[in-house]
């Protein structure tokens, strides 16, 4: 089933904001045996009438996202009930939950607002719980007498159009490619492995089953690997990574490394502290991302300045003046300060140059340690050596460490 996907907006065009709907829709779609065809970005407003005169007569599934909120340049409802030649009534239990959500939150109810109540005859209402604006679904020919693909209608914001599509949008596109014989798919998640290591290890390997189809996704401190074709041959290219890459396999499920930390140190009842300098709170920040951290992080601290690692950590100043703050020695000082003053079983501990000045010939920028304290077992530290800006630098580190503590836990 040809799949097309608009995303509208003018702050994506004027590249103000990341357009992370692609990515995610193309995702999510595949399985159900479907991919994406074709993807236009437009300017808000009129432009998607064009938009959609222009691809109705060539797609089966549409997806719009973006301009269904209740300003003057969100016409997308109004766009598509006109041509389809469709009546808008308002829909009282949208309503219902409009003034709910706005009600509990103390935000005045404008006239405006209601616009997002207005619901095209025919089309099915998908629940927006992040939002005001609803998602809505066109069947396809929902006019007799106008030719229409299956037309989804999504709200702009990800962290709305995301459930919305796995609630909502999931269940309708099972039943319509019911008839499809999707490809069986495998993802994995690697920490702190190369793309050009990953490929060399398996890709040749992969490549050689018939009928297979082999993708990588690289981010800082990861890379995903997928897998699709034959269910015979997935499971053939599964055996094949599990063997080469093991190790490294962090999850094969739609979760981060962090999340898989918080499951492991739930599972086994342990806890957590941090003692983070140039990671600034990045590892605190992305646990407590995680439901359930609650149970295992006890507590942070980001001593940036010497005087602090001393004061709130409990490193010595002697270890600071011989070694230097990015070291070894202080490096696993921060962490057992963070655990014993947190009452923790596990801690992680930061250190390093994230640069641009501040390098020396002997400890280059892009120099780092990362130190695991535990109470039942040897601390560890890591040296590392990652020059990159300052951003990726930190995300780096923040993965590494983590994937430090998971082969521990696993060990």
């Amino acid at each position: 089933m040809r799949t097309i996907v608009i995303n509208t907006g003018t702050e994506i065009l004027l590249g103000d904001v990341v357009n992370a709907h692609l990515a995610f829709i193309a995702r999510e779609i595949f399985e159900f045996g479907l991919r994406i065809d074709e993807q236009r970005t437009i300017s808000d407003g009129t432009t998607i009438a064009f938009a959609l005169r222009d691809v109705f007569p060539c797609a089966e599934i549409v997806f719009v996202t973006g301009g269904l909120g209740p300003t003057t340049d969100d016409v997308t409802r109004e766009t598509v009930a006109e041509l389809l030649q469709l009546e808008l009534i308002e829909d009282t239990r949208v309503r219902e939950a409009i003034h709910s959500r706005l009600s509990l939150r103390r935000i005045a109810l404008t006239k405006r607002v209601w616009r997002q109540a207005q619901v095209p005859i025919g089309a099915e209402v998908l629940p927006n719980d992040r939002g005001t604006a609803p998602g809505l679904y066109l069947p396809a020919n929902v006019n007799s007498t106008v030719s229409s693909p299956h037309l989804f209608l999504l709200p702009g914001p990800p962290r709305e159009l995301q459930p919305i599509f796995r609630q909502s949008v999931a269940p309708i596109l099972h039943r319509i490619t019911a008839d499809l014989h999707p490809p069986a798919m495998r993802k994995f998640q690697l920490a702190v492995m190369g793309e050009s290591i990953v490929e060399k290890k398996i890709g040749a390997k992969i490549l050689a089953i018939p009928g297979i189809e082999l993708g990588y996704c690289s981010r800082p401190g990861e890379v995903e690997v997928r897998v699709s074709g034959s269910p015979e041959a997935v499971e053939t290219a599964e055996g094949i990574i599990q063997s080469e890459l093991a190790d490294a396999i962090f999850t094969t499920e739609d979760e981060t490394l962090a999340a898989v930390v918080v499951r492991l140190l739930s599972k086994r009842g342990e806890t957590l502290a941090l003692a983070e300098s140039f990671t600034g709170g990045l590892l605190a920040h992305q646990i407590t991302n995680v439901a359930g951290a609650s149970k295992v992080f006890l507590a942070g601290w980001v001593a940036y300045s010497n005087e602090e690692k001393i004061r709130a950590l409990g490193v010595a100043a002697s270890s600071i003046r011989r070694f230097g703050a990015v070291s070894q020695e202080v490096a696993l000082e921060m962490g057992e300060g963070a655990r014993t003053a947190a009452r923790a079983t596990h801690s992680i501990a930061t250190t390093g140059i994230a640069g641009p000045s501040g390098g020396t010939a002997e400890k280059p920028v892009g120099t780092a340690f990362i130190a695991i304290s535990s109470a039942s077992y040897a601390p560890i530290c890591r040296k590392f050596f990652l020059p990159s800006d300052r951003e990726t630098f930190k995300q780096l580190l923040a993965q590494n460490a983590f994937d430090l503590l998971r082969k521990r836990l696993l060990a």
